[in-house]
């Protein structure tokens, strides 16, 4: 009499039609019923290969769950929607997936089934659009956009691993900053005290470090002019508006419509703890900032009752925070008025950084300035300008090539440390 079956044990049997079949239960369906797999094949020796494979992903939690089945354009576009969207991701995170996914992952890999993607498949698409043009940190934000999703799909059961964590993600190179010299700062700021409006904004830029969203998120309730401090407490967003006419207003963007909406917040508390922070001011950024609040006060008489009194330290003519995309134009112009090369805005926060180098500011300190959670961007943002090279040559050379003196020929001295005379 042969043996009866455990309740959930693994079955092998050859049926009618002359294949061999198995069928192993893996677990339990969301409507409650067993969840039994089927494998067949046309020996016994295969199927009992293929059943074991069943069971060590079963028992490995490796193991797709079953049910509908996802194409990565499917995926993405849900994860998109429902699950990495704010308060779940920070909005600036959740634009940079969006622009991700849909410029490029699912154009590049939308058609895959989700559980056939491989890593194969991923590095294939992200040296297209190195050869199609994008960047190697476009590519890698792409990349991470990618894993980020299907970490999402393993942890839900649509796939038993992710592809992308095996995949070889796109090289960084190191980009070569030259930051901006202390003689090219003085004309920065020479040129930004000439702005009419907001030339402090710069000031606190190439003095303090600050990131455009912080600078541009600064309130007066943040700055204490009495003390010379300042709290970076907040970020500025990028502006997304909806369309707002009742009557369809022919715009194609909802930025463009005339009584167009916001969709977004206008500023966002800064991301980590080490992002809100307390900055001591020069005496001279004090001194500017003080004359920033009386022209903005004639500002305010000005605009009247257009005035909308949000308390921002930069502000538009009538009081609104500024656009980041303005503030960015404002940069480029300042660097031409000053006569110098172009440059990222990014990069005077790099030049704020390497000047804290220049002047032997402890590692430390230059963390709490920055914003940094970690020293290893001390190491990313400091670059070894020509000042520097030059102060570090004249050191190696006044070394070794000095005059030898006595001090470097010490007379011999005998085995308990007493000098040895001369005969």
């Amino acid at each position: 009499m042969a043996k009866r079956r455990a309740n959930g044990e693994s079955s092998i049997y050859q049926g009618a039609d002359g294949y061999w079949h198995g069928r192993v239960t893996v677990g339990i369906k969301d409507d409650g019923t067993p969840d039994r797999r089927h494998v067949r094949g046309k020996t016994e020796a295969l199927v009992k290969t293929k059943v074991k494979r069943l069971e060590k992903e079963r028992d490995n939690g490796t193991l797709r769950k079953a049910g509908e089945s996802w194409t990565v354009a499917k995926w993405l576009t849900h994860w998109l929607e429902n699950i990495a969207t704010p308060p779940n991701v920070r909005e600036n995170t959740a634009s940079g997936y969006r622009v991700a996914v849909r410029v490029h992952l699912i154009p590049g890999l939308g058609a895959h089934r989700l559980e056939k993607l491989t890593p194969e498949h991923i590095e294939k698409m992200t040296r297209n659009m190195q050869k199609n043009g994008s960047k190697p940190a476009t590519a890698h934000q792409a990349f991470r956009t990618l894993r980020a999703a299907l970490n999402e799909a393993m942890r839900r059961g649509h796939i038993g691993r992710n592809p992308a964590s095996l995949a070889k993600a796109p090289r960084l190179d190191d980009e070569e900053i030259e930051p901006y010299s202390v003689e090219e700062v003085q004309r920065l700021l020479m040129a930004a005290a000439e702005l009419p409006r907001n030339g402090v904004r710069w000031a606190i830029a190439l003095a303090l470090g600050l990131r455009q969203g912080e600078a541009l998120g600064l309130k007066w309730a943040d700055v204490d002019l009495t003390t010379g401090t300042l709290i970076v407490r907040r970020s500025r967003l990028r502006p997304r508006w909806r369309h707002g006419c009742i009557e369809p207003c022919g715009r194609k963007f909802g930025g463009y419509c005339p009584q167009r909406q916001p969709v977004r917040a206008e500023a966002a508390d800064t991301k980590s703890r080490a992002g809100r922070r307390r900055i001591g001011l020069p005496d001279q950024l004090v001194s500017l900032l003080r004359q920033h609040e009386i022209d903005q006060a004639a500002d305010r008489r000005k605009a009247a009752q257009l005035w909308t009194d949000d308390g921002w330290v930069f502000a538009t003519p009538t009081g609104g925070p500024l656009n980041p995309r303005t503030d960015y134009d404002e940069w480029k112009r300042l660097l031409k008025a000053a006569g110098l090369r172009d440059g990222r805005l990014h990069d005077a926060r790099h030049t704020a950084a390497t000047v804290l180098l220049i002047l032997e500011v402890a590692e430390r300190a230059v963390m709490g300035i920055m914003g940094w959670s970690n020293s290893a961007m001390a190491k990313r943002y400091q670059h070894i300008t020509g000042q520097v090279r030059r102060d570090v040559a004249k050191r190696v050379g006044g070394l070794l090539w000095r005059p030898p003196t006595e001090d470097d020929n010490p007379p011999d001295e005998g085995a308990a440390g007493v000098p040895v005379s001369a005969n």
